[in-house]
C-alpha cells in the first residue's frame, strides 16, 4: 500500500519544504510565492535572494567562458589591468553582486593572451593584462552584446543592492513598527501550526485578504 503524503493548506499557500528541500522544485507553483512581492516591488532581480550569508546571493558563475572573455576585454579597453583589478571592477560594476573568482578570471585572461586579444607584462609576481589591437577588433564586433550584459549586470546589482538596503535598515527607527508587525504575525502563525482544518482554512482566507489590501487590489 502506498504512503499518501498530506500537505499542510500554509504549505499549500506559500510554498513548503519537506526534510530540507524544496518538494515543488524550483518551478512548483508555490516555490516562488513568497518572493513575488519582493520581485514586483523591484527589489530582487531573477538571479536570487538577498541574505544569503551576510552578504547576498553572489552570482559566482553567471556568464559562461566567452561571455567573460568579451567582458574582461571591454575592461581592458578601458584601461591595462592587473587580474584582481578585473575582479574588483566586476564586484564594484554590480554592486557586490557578481564577484567572480580567481579561478575565472585568470583562464579568461590566459584565453585571450593566446588568441592575441590581449598581452601581459610582467610586474613583479603580477601580471598587467592590456588590450592590443586584435583585441579592439574583436570587442568592436560584439560591441552591441557586452554593453548589453554589462548594462544588464549592473541593473541586477542594483536591484539586490536595494533588496538588501531594504533587510539592513530594518533595524532604522522608521522600520520598528513594521518589524514588530512582522514578527507578531509569525509568531500567531507558529501559535496556530497545530489547528485543525477549519481553522487553518479561516487562517489562510486572513493572510490573503491582507496581502490583498496590502497590494491595493
Amino acid at each position: 500500500m502506498g504512503t499518501t503524503l498530506r500537505m499542510n493548506p500554509f504549505a499549500a499557500a506559500f510554498g513548503h519544504r519537506h526534510r530540507g528541500r524544496d518538494c515543488g522544485g524550483p518551478r512548483g507553483p508555490g516555490a516562488r510565492h513568497g518572493l513575488r512581492h519582493l520581485l514586483a516591488a523591484g527589489l530582487m532581480g531573477e538571479a536570487g535572494m538577498p541574505g544569503l550569508g551576510g552578504r547576498g546571493f553572489r552570482a559566482s558563475r553567471m556568464f559562461g567562458a566567452g561571455d567573460l572573455q568579451l567582458i574582461v576585454l571591454a575592461l581592458l579597453a578601458d584601461r591595462p589591468r592587473h587580474g584582481y583589478e578585473i575582479m574588483k571592477a566586476l564586484e564594484e560594476h554590480s554592486h557586490g553582486f557578481y564577484a567572480p573568482s580567481p579561478g575565472m578570471i585568470y583562464p579568461a585572461l590566459t584565453y585571450l593572451e593566446e588568441t592575441g586579444h590581449a598581452e601581459a607584462t610582467a610586474e613583479g609576481a603580477k601580471k598587467l593584462y592590456r588590450i592590443t589591437q586584435e583585441g579592439e577588433a574583436h570587442l568592436a564586433a560584439n560591441r552591441a552584446s557586452v554593453d548589453a550584459m554589462l548594462a544588464e549586470l549592473a541593473r541586477t546589482g542594483e536591484r539586490m543592492a536595494r533588496a538588501r538596503d531594504f533587510f539592513a535598515h530594518g533595524e532604522d527607527a522608521g522600520m520598528a513598527p513594521f518589524r514588530e508587525a512582522r514578527r507578531n504575525l509569525k509568531r500567531a502563525l507558529a501559535e496556530k501550526s497545530g489547528a485543525g482544518p477549519e481553522e487553518q482554512k479561516r487562517i489562510i482566507e486572513i493572510l490573503l485578504r491582507a496581502a490583498r489590501e496590502i497590494r491595493g487590489q
